[in-house]
């Protein structure tokens, strides 16, 4: 088989990555600009297989979140109700008798509340 030559023309940064890894491996730069070659060729006739792996945990990922915000919204609907009875419940057993304006003011007060507690700030 008989060589060719080829001219390279390449940029500054390129031309000192490829001494540093001429010096590294202890070849010329010639040689290292070979094996480059040779590799850089290598890699685009049998490129990597397409990872679908990120997508589909991405997927799930996203699908998780969904279900994720839907939760809390349940779980912010059962402490408003639970707030509700519970006001409902005590203005009942103490036997006051409250207006529902009133009522859905301590509610209301009571939910607050509760949220409060539950990102660790004070009632």
């Amino acid at each position: 088989m008989r060589p060719v030559q080829h001219t390279v023309r390449l940029s500054v940064a390129l031309d000192k990555a490829l001494n540093t890894l001429a010096q590294r491996h202890s070849v010329s730069v010639y040689a290292m600009l070979q094996r480059s070659v040779r590799a850089g060729i290598a890699a685009q006739e049998n490129p990597p297989a397409r990872d679908t792996g990120n997508q589909e945990m991405l997927a799930e990922l996203a699908s998780i979140s969904v279900a994720l915000v839907d939760a809390e919204r349940m779980l912010d609907r059962i402490l408003f109700t639970a707030c509700a009875a519970y006001c409902y419940a005590r203005s009942a057993a103490t036997g006051a008798r409250k207006s529902d304006e009133v009522i859905t003011a301590e509610i209301n007060a009571a939910y607050d509340r509760q949220r409060r507690l539950s990102r660790g700030e004070q009632a």
